[in-house]
């Protein structure tokens, strides 16, 4: 599992440091890429090996090496659109039902927890300005947090290169979102001003939501949690939450035997709702 070139208690240490700051553990298929990914910290430090690095930890005071080397360590893999289904489901159904539940105060509040380097959000915003007339004098909020200072980073400048944008992207959209430029292609302002990036963690801070969250989207993030620290987030996320809202999770992840704080939604395919929701739904019934 680990191929030799540092001494096992180093990657204890560093699988120590990751779960300490995010949460997350390594599963077994992904210790070892801990030394490859943690080369480009290396050299840019001047540190010579793994064991090198977590002596570098244990005495520095450098908060730049400790962030740096955490967010090696993390997956932030996403992409546009990232299964197109779920987000035309939110458009047909799961946006029409909080328009209705929301249609005295005019609001709508989303959080991405979890949000990478911002594609998902920008997803959101980009169908919400889409549907036009239908959010006209409401109050918008699209808020997208992230443990990584570095990706949090690239989502508020919101450059993406070819690969990335045709990820999930259409053509019509790419071209009236997005500028081509040398760097590759840049989020236009109007899209960027749609979203408010910053950098969170979950477990531990509030995610600066002006209101109780209608659409939580946590996707392919509760993976890397042990049982224990998933239904801490569980917890969290239900803090979070408006009393009549919708959480998605990616498509590997289920509520089922891991929290009492959501249940699936018996109206959304694939959505969940706060289990309390429906109990008030029952009684009203």
């Amino acid at each position: 599992m680990m191929d030799g070139s540092a001494s096992e208690s180093a990657y204890r240490v560093l699988m120590g440091v990751l779960e300490s700051r995010t949460g997350q553990t390594l599963s077994p298929n992904r210790i070892w890429r801990i030394e490859m990914s943690l080369k480009p910290v290396m050299q840019r430090h001047g540190i010579a090996d793994l064991d090198a690095l977590v002596a570098a930890l244990v005495t520095s005071n450098s908060r730049q090496l400790l962030d740096d080397t955490v967010d090696a360590m993390l997956n932030n893999e996403t992409y546009f659109y990232r299964e197109y289904s779920v987000f035309d489901e939110i458009a047909a159904t799961a946006l029409e039902k909080i328009r209705e539940i929301n249609k005295m105060r005019r609001r709508l509040t989303v959080w991405h927890c979890g949000v990478s380097t911002g594609q998902e959000a920008y997803s959101l915003a980009m169908l919400i300005a889409e549907q036009g007339a239908k959010w006209a004098g409401w109050q918008v909020d699209i808020v997208g947090t992230d443990v990584s200072y570095h990706a949090i980073s690239r989502a508020r400048v919101g450059l993406y290169s070819q690969f990335e944008i045709q990820r999930g992207l259409p053509v019509q959209r790419m071209v009236r979102w997005f500028d081509q430029t040398e760097g590759g292609w840049l989020a236009k302002a109007d899209l960027r001003r749609r979203v408010d990036f910053s950098v969170q963690n979950m477990l531990t801070d509030r995610p600066p939501l002006a209101s109780p969250a209608d659409l939580i989207f946590c996707r392919n993030l509760l993976l890397y949690f042990s049982a224990p620290m998933r239904q801490k987030a569980f917890a969290r996320l239900r803090a979070m939450a408006a009393p009549q809202s919708f959480l998605v999770l990616g498509a590997g992840e289920t509520v089922l035997g891991q929290t009492d704080q959501f249940v699936a939604s018996p109206r959304l395919r694939g959505l969940y709702e706060p289990a309390d929701q429906q109990g008030r739904r029952a009684a009203a019934a």
